[in-house]
């Protein structure tokens, strides 16, 4: 209503000047070519007008007359180009979908329509190496890497490329170069710290590390824990000739991870080396309540080196209470009360854990109390034949492989923080409803879970 009000005073107001131009009194003289006129003055001014939208009329046609060969051969760039993207968006599509060899066709008809698009040839190059064309491949990312903005791109199929093909040395390389061009390739800065943790180089790993960005918690935490686990690392490596320093990088990883078993471990070592029992055992408590670790609770009880028995389970009792909460915790004492030849203890420590599926470290120590008490072979017998079949308990493991000790690398694939405190996948219980050991149950004399009380892992070093 309102565009309508507006459209009525414009048209009034309009016809009201073109009434006032026409009846503007007097004459125009115009003489030309010997010709005289003398229009009335309004006249002239309409005759003026209807000349100027009559030659703006006719420029215009002339100019698209002039320009319609321009226009067709843009309008031709234009349908190609659309063609071109159109075929890109359709190659990368086709690829990510596994037809290779589609993407690869429409990859050519986007380089035809689109001849200085780089994407194209990147698509090319992606799906020749999916194909297996490697030379072709390798061609296309080398004429990629001059051209800065796809350089990167070039050497990620190149590192692809030279993995596919077993030459980790050249991956490596086009790694490094990655990094020259931007420290923040996350795929070139694995590849880096990973070949620098397998050679052991931990002080260039935690810088590396130190220096990664961290934006969102998730990544804040990813970086903490790979810094205390680097960390961990720099502690075990020293922990045999510079105790001091190997101190330094343990706490620091406490300090990251406050639950981080290897560390605690570490320090509680190197405290009770030194004579600082109430440091070690204040350590070892503190980790002990986060984590429960058999580990933990086993140093506790050894963390005054050269203490009796009854000392070591006087000081596991301080630690842990009957009934244990857990069955590390019962194992950690049941251990301590075979050592010290307190078999009802032991037995008390085990009771809540002997009844349902006991695990084989539960059934070893059953078999060792029962020989040791009564001396009652038969019995002792009877539940290490039950340790055959029994469920695993947990053990350092990583991509399949166990071990007694934690260690930073993965002995499969070299991976960083591979290990991990579980039950072992071969030893999880099988749809029958039985379990199937993934090895030789230990001997009666240990739970299976800790180590000897010497000569183990866990065992202190000589000062």
């Amino acid at each position: 209503m309102i565009r309508l009000a507006y459209w009525l005073v414009v048209s009034l107001l309009v016809t009201a000047g073109i009434a006032w131009l026409i009846g503007l009194p007097g004459t125009l003289s115009i003489e030309l070519l010997g010709l005289r006129m003398q229009p009335r003055l309004g006249v002239a001014a309409f005759i003026a007008v209807a000349a100027v939208a009559l030659v703006i009329v006719i420029w215009g046609l002339a100019k698209r007359v002039v320009g319609a060969p321009f226009y067709f051969a843009r309008r031709s760039r234009e349908r190609r180009k659309d063609l071109g993207f159109t075929a890109l968006s359709d190659g990368f599509i086709a690829l990510q979908s596994g037809d290779a060899h589609r993407a690869r066709l429409l990859a050519r008809e986007a380089r035809g329509n689109l001849p200085r698009n780089a994407a194209a040839q990147l698509l090319e190059a992606r799906a020749d190496l999916a194909l297996g064309d490697m030379h072709s491949a390798r061609e296309h990312y080398r004429a990629l890497i001059s051209n800065r903005k796809t350089a990167l791109a070039a050497l990620a199929g190149l590192y692809d490329q030279a993995r596919q093909q077993g030459r980790p040395d050249a991956a490596l390389t086009f790694a490094h170069k990655a990094l020259e061009i931007s420290s923040l390739a996350p795929w070139a800065r694995e590849a880096v710290f990973d070949d620098i943790t397998r050679n052991g180089r931990w002080d260039e790993a935690f810088r590396m590390v130190a220096d990664e960005p961290a934006i969102t918690r998730e990544e804040k935490m990813r970086k903490r824990r790979r810094m205390a686990v680097v960390e961990a690392a720099r502690a075990q490596l020293a922990e045999g000739n510079d105790p001091n320093t190997a101190l330094e990088h343990a706490l620091a990883a406490l300090k990251l991870t406050p639950d981080f078993v290897p560390a605690a471990l570490i320090a509680a070592r190197i405290y009770a080396n030194r004579g600082e029992a109430r440091r070690a055992m204040s350590l070892l408590r503190r980790v002990w309540r986060a984590t429960s670790h058999p580990d933990v609770g086993t140093l506790f009880a050894n963390a005054v080196p050269g203490s009796s028995a009854v000392d070591r389970l006087r000081r596991v009792r301080e630690l842990i209470d009957l009934p244990p909460p857990n069955r590390a915790g019962a194992l950690v004492l049941a251990r301590a009360a075979v050592d010290a030849f307190d078999w009802v203890t032991a037995r008390a420590a085990l009771a809540g854990y002997v009844g349902s599926s006991p695990s084989q470290a539960v059934c070893l120590m059953m078999a060792e109390i029962e020989e040791g008490q009564s001396g009652d072979k038969g019995k002792a017998r009877d539940w290490v034949n039950r340790a055959v079949r029994a469920p695993r308990d947990p053990v350092w493991t990583a991509d399949g492989i166990t071990a007694e000790e934690w260690e930073p690398l993965s002995p499969v694939t070299g991976k960083l923080d591979a290990f991990e405190w579980r039950v072992p996948t071969s030893a999880v219980a099988t749809r029958n409803g039985a379990s199937a050991p993934a090895a030789p149950p230990p001997s009666p004399g240990s739970t299976g879970t800790e180590p000897p009380q010497s000569g183990g892992p866990l065992a202190l070093p000589e000062a």
